[in-house]
C-alpha cells in the first residue's frame, strides 16, 4: 500500500494527513463544512483513503487553515509515492458541473509549478469558504507533493459548481497519474 501519515503544527494550524493512494477510508474533521465537502469529492474520485484532522485559527479566518490542510495534503502524497516506480506520472480530466467547466493537468515530476488559466472566476462565498482559498490550496498541494499543475477554468457562472468541477478534475488527474502502469520510473533521467 502506497501510503504516509504527516503532521505538522505552527501556532496557527495543527493538522494531520493520512492519504492511501490505493483507496481506503474517508474522514474528515475540518472547521470547515464546504472544504469537507471538497475533499470528500476528491477523495472519491481519486480513489484514494484519506483521512484529515485540522484544527486553525477559523476566528481569524479559513486562510491559514486551508493553505495548511494543502501543504501536508501535498507532502502526504509525495511521501506515499515513494520513488513513484511503475506510476503513470501524467494525469488529465475535464469535468463538467452543470455551468462550469473545468481541466486539470498534472505531472508527477518533482518540479513544483501551479498555474491557474482563467483565475479571475475565483471571487465570492460558497459555504463558509471564500473561493480565493481554492487555488490557494491547490498551489500548496503542488508545491508540496513536487507536482506540476495546471487549472484551466473553461466556464463558470456558479462558485459552488466551479470550486466542486477543480476539485473533481484534480481528483480524477490524480488518480490517472498515480496508477501503476509498469515497473520503471517514467523519465529518460530514471529519475523523477
Amino acid at each position: 500500500m502506497r501510503e504516509a501519515v504527516v503532521t505538522r503544527k505552527t501556532k496557527e494550524t495543527e493538522i494531520t494527513v493520512r492519504v492511501c493512494l490505493d483507496g481506503g477510508e474517508v474522514g474528515l474533521q475540518i472547521p470547515s463544512g464546504f472544504l469537507s465537502h471538497m475533499l470528500d469529492a476528491l477523495a472519491t474520485h481519486a480513489g484514494i483513503g484519506l483521512t484529515v484532522e485540522a484544527k486553525g485559527d477559523v476566528h481569524v479566518d479559513l486562510h491559514h487553515t486551508v493553505e495548511d490542510i494543502g501543504i501536508v495534503m501535498g507532502k502526504a502524497i509525495r511521501k506515499a509515492l515513494g520513488d513513484k516506480h511503475g506510476v503513470t506520472r501524467y494525469g488529465l480530466a475535464k469535468i463538467p458541473m452543470d455551468e462550469s467547466l473545468v481541466e486539470v493537468t498534472i505531472d508527477l515530476s518533482g518540479r513544483p509549478f501551479f498555474v491557474i488559466h482563467g483565475g479571475d472566476f475565483f471571487h465570492g462565498q460558497a459555504g463558509d469558504l471564500d473561493l480565493e482559498l481554492v487555488p490557494e490550496f491547490f498551489r500548496s498541494l503542488a508545491f508540496q507533493a513536487g507536482i506540476t499543475m495546471h487549472v484551466t477554468v473553461c466556464a463558470s457562472g456558479n462558485g459552488h459548481h466551479l470550486s466542486e468541477a477543480c476539485f473533481k478534475a484534480f481528483a480524477r488527474a490524480l488518480k490517472q497519474a498515480v496508477s501503476i502502469s509498469g515497473t520503471d520510473i517514467p523519465s529518460t533521467k530514471a529519475s523523477l
